[in-house]
């Protein structure tokens, strides 16, 4: 704005400035999607975003053990938490059973999940109803401390190693539920299992038992039911449109870093979730088959067929093609791990994802994301080590290393550590500029940055004062990167170049509104082999 000049004088103008200061993107917001609780509070499908394990059990339920439903969703996130993860969005999907005619029926609240009722044959008439899943464990109910002749006592309800206590409930004689009443105290508080009167209900009169009541399981099982893994619950079909597709509820994310399904291996789910995070500018953490082990014992000849090995999954023998996609946008992880079930107390194989996406996350917070997520300082917390069928030693590793293969590792005096860094082209010569993790996701990084921070270009004058302030602006971001030690090369000329002029932008390219920008920069590359060389020097006397 031109001011009034009246007198003589210093007249002072602020002038705005050109210059845009370009904010980091994040690096290590993770994505699940998998099956979750059958009995969630939260609508499935829909992406939620999370800050802990505790955020996680309010909207989808928690962790829960099933031997027909696979539960590696909540688990994983749990792993993702514990070693280092800090902000994640889960899209939970409804899990189902296959009947004998294999239709699918969906589980949850009136579906056909195996239900554990439990009726009383003591004091007044209660009906227990399970909220967990009971193919491998159910709940226990167990009644104490009865009192003013047996119509008030506490109930313990145990659920593994979840353990529920009411005291003071008291049976109901009148029709106006008081605080104390079983349906009061339990239901809707309870995680574990509801209440209700029996068929006959309460009761209005009661004689006090000379032992605690004695309870019996009315249903226990779903017979004629099988697992209900279904590839359309991620992929969509004709009616419902899948996970991965656009404008789903979690294209409709606007940044995400890292992309989990932890313990699918359909290769079809895979292949789609790879191509979602290209599309993204996200990195996806894939798991290895549960059973494949590292080598083949026994021989194939044997009976009944042995699990193939992990070497022969990632490139199918039958024409020699791969199995997975030759994404640079993303990396497999192997083996599983033991970890000792939240919810049983066993300890059981977990899918790698979850501890991966973890040591991700805290990489990036401690050392930047330019370095490999690998190495000893990558001590995966909460596992006992790798399953038996995934121990190894340095040369089967190292089969499986030249097949973008990463690693998991136990070491003496270490403990298990992730012992790879490769994405899956590394094994393609074409590929050689995304060879390895941390290469591809500092670029992840930079496209992310560049995106977010330069929406204030458009409409713009495309001319030479335009072309400056970007220029100005991402120089500073790049130079940042390279004091932080995340690029190549001894000066930042060596390590980076930022061009937006006439060279790189045309006068077509201005009559059209367009304005092109050419970042070119030198990523560090991880220390894989290190190499030591020893010499002796001979012909030396005692007194050289």
């Amino acid at each position: 704005m031109s001011a009034s000049y009246s007198y003589p004088g210093v007249y002072i103008q602020e002038l705005p400035s050109s210059s845009h200061a370009i904010v980091p993107a994040p690096t290590s917001i993770a994505a699940f999607v998998g099956y979750s609780h059958p009995y969630q509070t939260g609508a499935f499908g829909q992406a939620v975003q999370i800050f802990s394990f505790n955020d996680y059990q309010t909207y989808f339920g928690g962790l829960f053990s099933s031997g027909i439903t696979d539960a590696s969703l909540p688990r994983a996130v749990y792993q993702f938490f514990l070693n280092g993860g800090s902000t994640a969005w889960v899209v939970g999907l409804q899990p189902g059973l296959f009947d004998s005619g294999g239709l699918l029926t969906r589980l949850g609240p009136g579906g056909v999940y195996p239900t554990l009722t439990i009726a009383t044959n003591g004091p007044g008439a209660l009906v227990f109803s399970s909220l967990q899943p009971i193919d491998s464990i159910a709940p226990s109910i167990k009644i104490t401390h009865l009192r003013a002749g047996g119509t008030v006592f506490d109930v313990i309800v145990t659920y593994g190693t979840q353990i529920e206590k009411y005291s003071g409930i008291t049976l109901p004689v009148g029709s106006t539920p008081a605080a104390t009443d079983p349906n009061v105290m339990i239901n809707g508080i309870s995680k574990l299992v509801t209440v209700a009167a029996g068929t006959g209900g309460y009761g209005t009169s009661y004689t006090a038992p000379t032992t605690a009541p004695t309870w019996t399981d009315v249903t226990h099982t779903a017979t004629g039911y099988s697992t209900g893994y279904n590839a359309d619950d991620f992929l969509g079909n004709s009616t419902t449109p899948g996970i991965f597709e656009p404008n789903s509820t979690l294209d409709n994310v606007e940044i995400f870093n890292l992309l989990l399904i932890p313990g699918i291996t359909d290769n079809s789910v895979v292949s789609a979730a790879l191509a979602f995070a290209e599309r993204k500018r996200a990195f996806a953490i894939i798991d290895a088959p549960a059973q494949a082990p590292a080598v083949q014992v026994p021989p194939p000849a044997a009976t009944p067929p042995q699990p193939q090995p992990i070497v022969n999954w990632m490139t199918k023998l039958t024409g020699g093609t791969y199995e997975l996609p030759e994404s640079q946008n993303g990396a497999l992880y192997y083996p599983y791990l033991l970890s000792t079930d939240p919810v049983t107390g066993s300890v059981i194989p977990m899918a790698p994802s979850g501890f991966v996406a973890g040591i991700y996350a805290g990489t990036d917070a401690s050392r930047g994301v330019w370095k490999a997520p690998a190495g000893l300082a990558t001590n995966v917390l909460n596992t006992t080590g790798p399953v038996s069928s995934g121990i190894m030693n340095d040369q089967q590793q190292g089969v499986l290393n030249l097949q973008a293969i990463n690693c998991l590792r136990a070491f003496s005096g270490v403990g298990t550590v992730v012992w790879g860094a490769r994405t899956l082209v590394a094994a393609n010569p074409a590929y050689q500029q995304w060879m390895y993790v941390p290469v591809r996701r500092l670029t992840l990084f930079i496209e992310q940055t560049l995106l977010a921070n330069l929406r204030w270009v458009v409409f713009e004058p495309n001319d030479e004062p335009l072309w400056t302030a970007i220029t100005i602006s991402i120089n500073a971001f790049m130079l940042s990167l390279f004091r932080q030690g995340a690029l190549q090369g001894s000066t930042p000329s060596d390590a980076f170049q930022v061009k937006c002029d006439s060279t790189t932008t045309s006068a077509a390219n201005q009559a059209m509104g367009i304005v092109n920008i050419v970042v070119a920069f030198a990523p560090l590359k991880p220390a894989e082999f290190v190499v030591v060389q020893i010499a002796q020097l001979a012909g030396q006397t005692a007194g050289a």
